[in-house]
């Protein structure tokens, strides 16, 4: 008597989790592996030509000065600030570029970045002087009531949400570490660093890439809505792009020397330049006179090139 066989079981071709779905734009695979733009040479083309109009900003110089293997900028480039505009998340740069300016401690950078969200630079510097001159040690600030703290931010706006993610993060770093201190970030990869930081509520992914930028002079290039804005009108990403998936692409295609320089250039453009941002700003004086045109226009594509020449 034959033994009945036993039934094959059954299988389907494998389809991609939910997981592997996820990690392709959470984690590191390549949101857009068919868009080739920005190459390296785009990149260094567009930061010769904002160099060539605007100089390196002054208000990031002390930052850029941390850093030492960034390409040479050039010798003859003017240098302009930017004044009482939007802050879109870049943080709170103070506008002193004194070589011997004191470097600013990792917790300071990041509250500096937090104050400066939704609010204007000026606000959120007075924010932050007139937290410290009412508390100034962080432990002063963790013991301090909410309302008090709330009081000494109010001028930045938000001073509720802001106070509150203050206090988290103050109260949730010293249960982890054992004292008010993110120096030991300075250790820890990109990875490690966005690990540690997103555990702290009201830090989101844009904060996060400043801290790593301007406090850890670690290679990130954060996305800002004017960074945005521009990368989308000059090709870099799709038309159909979203923030999160523009700071993914364009983080893997930047060349990490430049990712510092571009960004600063990049985010200063979209605050002067009506062309790309949509709205008016001070211009330098040659582009003001019609002597020379945003020199980004070149790159963008005719359709959205007549659409921002009739602005």
């Amino acid at each position: 008597m034959e033994k009945p066989q036993k039934r094959r079981k059954r299988t389907t071709p494998c389809s991609p989790s939910s997981s592997a779905k996820s990690a392709a734009v959470d984690g590191g695979g390549e949101p857009y592996p068919f868009h080739s733009s920005p190459t390296s040479e785009e990149c260094w083309s567009v930061r010769g030509d904002l160099l060539a109009l605007h100089g390196f900003p002054q208000q990031f110089v002390k930052y850029r000065n941390l850093r030492r293997e960034l390409p040479p900028l050039e010798p003859k480039a003017s240098r302009v600030e930017v004044n009482e505009v939007e802050c879109c998340g870049n943080g709170l740069i103070d506008k002193c570029a004194d070589d011997e300016t004191e470097r600013e401690s990792v917790l300071d950078g990041l509250v500096s970045i937090m104050l400066s969200q939704n609010t204007t630079d000026a606000n959120a510097r007075k924010a932050f002087v007139s937290l410290k001159s009412a508390f100034p040690e962080w432990e002063h600030v963790l013991a301090a009531e909410s309302k008090s703290i709330e009081n000494a931010i109010r001028c930045g706006g938000l001073a509720v949400t802001k106070a509150a993610a203050i206090k988290n993060l103050l109260s949730l770093l010293l249960e982890k570490r054992g004292r008010l201190c993110l120096e030991y970030l300075h250790g820890l990869s990109i990875d490690e660093v966005k690990a540690e930081l997103s555990q702290f509520k009201g830090i989101g992914p844009k904060t996060i890439a400043c801290v790593l930028m301007f406090n850890l002079q670690l290679d990130d290039f954060p996305v800002d809505t004017h960074i945005f804005q521009i990368s989308k009108a000059i090709g870099w990403v799709p038309e159909n792009a979203d923030v999160k998936k523009t700071y993914l692409h364009l983080n893997r295609r930047m060349p990490n020397e430049l990712k510092f320089d571009l960004n600063c250039l990049l985010f200063t453009h979209g605050k002067l330049c009506n062309k790309c941002s949509g709205r008016g700003g001070r211009l330098p004086k040659k582009v003001e006179a019609g002597e020379t045109s945003c020199p980004l226009l070149k790159y963008i594509k005719d359709d959205n090139k007549k659409r921002l020449l009739d602005q």
